[in-house]
């Protein structure tokens, strides 16, 4: 580090690219991602999260461009840096055929877990998993839950500083970095900062709130009837009527004037002997605004 510094980023991309042959998976990546940040990265499959972090933790190396993790560079470092994150996918990359404690004892050899230190490791993660009584176990035997739990203690065995995890949002209160990757809306609210990734792209960039509030524009309305079909064959019919789209068991419906468009839709829903159950104004959620960005995207692209 610098002067004895210490760094205030623990992620630094610069016009990150990764294409496989004609198709641009990761275009042009810009971002940073601070010491202790949890740090959302959301995007539909297919976007270019998974290749962003591949290259990340150096499995995978860039077309061009730079990235930096724990002030590694991923393009001639990668060995080094594997060394100093914990990877912990969605699908739990451990060895059912092992015991608890095998499986332990494996990734402390592999993360390069110093001899003298391995068994004291190997304690710490049986109690923070709280899987003591179960370290004979059969790691197929364990319930999803406690396989999340002992995962999540070989992901840390070695004290990385910086810990790319799949759905995990606590941890940096001890000055970890996390770096969440997910498609789910609702874990990004836990997330101190978040960027959209769409086509390779990252198209929004901003906390939960300022992305909100990015949406302050679009007035949200929640729609709940028994029929959505022909609410939607209705809805599309009004002025002032943006856009309608199904939000778990009923509709949200962005219109340009609450005041005016509620009691017209009351009006052509009633007309159209359509029951409704709930109509209001609401804040819109992080989904309304991965849909109303990708949607603007879009339109953009055409």
């Amino acid at each position: 580090m610098p002067n004895g510094q210490p760094m205030q980023n623990a992620v630094e991309i610069h016009d990150l690219v990764k294409r496989f042959a004609s198709f641009v998976a990761v275009d042009h990546v810009n971002l940073s991602v601070k010491r202790g940040e949890i740090f959302g990265f959301l995007g539909p499959n297919g976007a270019g999260k998974s290749t962003t972090i591949r290259m990340l933790c150096g499995l995978l190396q860039p077309t061009s461009g730079s990235a930096r993790v724990g002030g590694l560079d991923v393009a001639t470092e990668s060995e080094a840096i594997k060394k100093s994150i914990g990877y912990m996918s969605q699908k739990f990359s451990l060895y059912d055929d092992l015991s608890v404690e095998e499986n332990i004892d494996f990734f402390s050899g592999i993360y390069g877990v110093p001899k003298a230190r391995r068994a004291e490791r190997k304690d710490y993660v049986l109690r923070m998993a709280g899987i003591e009584e179960r370290r004979a176990s059969l790691t197929r035997l364990l319930s999803g839950g406690w396989k999340q739990r002992l995962a999540l203690g070989c992901a840390i065995l070695h004290e990385p500083p910086i810990l790319f995890w799949d759905l995990i949002y606590q941890l940096s209160g001890a000055g970890q970095t996390i770096f969440v990757s997910t498609h789910y809306m609702d874990e990004a609210e836990y997330c101190h900062r978040l960027a959209l990734m769409y086509r390779g792209k990252i198209i929004a960039l901003g906390t939960p709130a300022e992305l909100k509030e990015s949406l302050a524009s679009h007035h949200l309305l929640r729609l709940e009837t028994s029929d959505l079909v022909g609410c939607m064959k209705v809805l599309d019919t009004l002025d002032g009527v943006s856009d309608v789209a199904v939000f778990g068991g009923g509709l949200h419906v962005t219109v340009a004037d609450p005041e005016k468009q509620i009691p017209e839709i009351w009006s052509a829903l009633g007309q159209a002997a359509i029951t409704v159950s709930a109509l209001e104004q609401i804040q819109p959620s992080m989904e309304d605004v991965f849909v109303a960005m990708i949607e603007q995207e879009e339109r953009r692209a055409a």
